[in-house]
């Protein structure tokens, strides 16, 4: 009896949590900053698949008011959202691959960002620099887009060949153009190369979602249909936030290297350079990220007659001339 007594209490309890409501007010920014800090940060990469997996069983299991292990509690089902909002697509719920995931984004920039400020000087240097880094932008933009469209091998392998020849390209002649341009100034070209980049790469590798539209829904969270306006709006925030995630490290931490370069620094310490620039970079990163994730709202809506007709003209015909007056979608990362 007392078994079954615990197990009604556990399960009370259980039906009291909302694990998909953040513990942060996530309608202000500085919630989605702290929410964000626990996503990206970047001890999540090593945590094993068997405790991701076991992450994702729990949350699947409260989602569904399953009875949980008698040894769980409620920081433990916290942790484990954290671990699977980190790990998981929020859409799809598929894994996603390692250097995709936001929480990579602090050492993989760190390091690639880093190299491309130090190796600026030459065009071999800019291009292979910015070849790394925009195939790695190709990777994460392609992880975290919105929805579930469907990519095909060849879409995939076009959309990254465009992304990565018309980002380096941006970078290489940006470099030319601002040859006689002062140091300081030299400096921050891999920031415009970046910022251009940015509005080519993230269109082109979510280019499926401006083709056929992002997933939309309404307010019960049942999908209503897919809509190419959603996937504007969402791409042009992601473009937006990923702008300002590269501000603080690209554009201040050239004006620190150039002070240090002019006293002499770098003369008397060549090996400085390289990881000093790393280190501030990877400073600046670990809460730039979180902040420009949290420019916008994760999960973004439209009122109805924002969307397309064609949107509109079935939506009426699912609720029967009473269409809900907004539809919500997920903006992407």
């Amino acid at each position: 009896m007392t078994r079954v007594t615990n197990l009604f209490v556990r399960t009370l309890a259980q039906a009291t949590i909302d694990i998909d409501k953040s513990e942060y007010d996530l309608d202000t920014f500085l919630g989605r900053c702290r929410h964000f800090f626990e996503i990206t940060n970047p001890l999540n990469l090593l945590v094993s698949d068997a405790e991701l997996e076991r992450s994702k069983e729990l949350v699947l299991a409260c989602r569904q008011n399953q009875p949980l292990p008698d040894d769980v509690v409620e920081g433990e089902l916290r942790r484990a959202k954290i671990l699977y909002d980190s790990a998981f697509h929020p859409e799809t719920g598929e894994k996603m691959n390692l250097i995709g995931r936001m929480s990579a984004q602090v050492p993989c920039n760190m390091l690639i960002t880093g190299g491309m400020m130090t190796f600026y000087k030459s065009n071999l240097e800019v291009f292979l620099w910015q070849w790394i880094n925009q195939s790695f932008n190709a990777l994460v933009n392609f992880t975290n887009r919105s929805g579930d469209a469907s990519f095909t091998n060849e879409q995939i392998a076009q959309s990254y060949v465009l992304a990565t020849s018309g980002a380096v390209v941006t970078a290489v002649g940006l470099n030319k153009a601002l040859k006689r341009a002062p140091p300081v100034v030299k400096r921050m070209v891999p920031f415009f190369a970046v910022f251009a980049a940015n509005c080519i790469n993230i269109p082109l590798m979510r280019a499926q979602e401006l083709k056929c539209g992002t997933a939309i829904y309404d307010s019960d969270n049942n999908k209503v249909g897919y809509s190419k306006a959603a996937a504007q709006k969402g791409i042009s925030q992601v473009i937006i936030s990923r702008v300002f995630m590269a501000v603080p490290g690209m554009l201040f931490s050239p004006v620190i290297m150039n002070g240090l370069e002019q006293r002499g620094t770098f003369c008397r310490y060549p090996w400085l350079a390289l990881p000093l620039q790393t280190g501030i970079l990877g400073l600046f990163s670990l809460f730039a990220t979180p902040a420009g994730c949290a420019l916008f709202k994760q999960c973004q809506k439209l009122q109805f007659e924002d969307l397309e007709c064609s949107v509109q003209d079935d939506l009426r015909r699912r609720y029967q001339n009473k269409p809900p007056a907004e539809v919500f979608f997920n903006k992407g990362l």
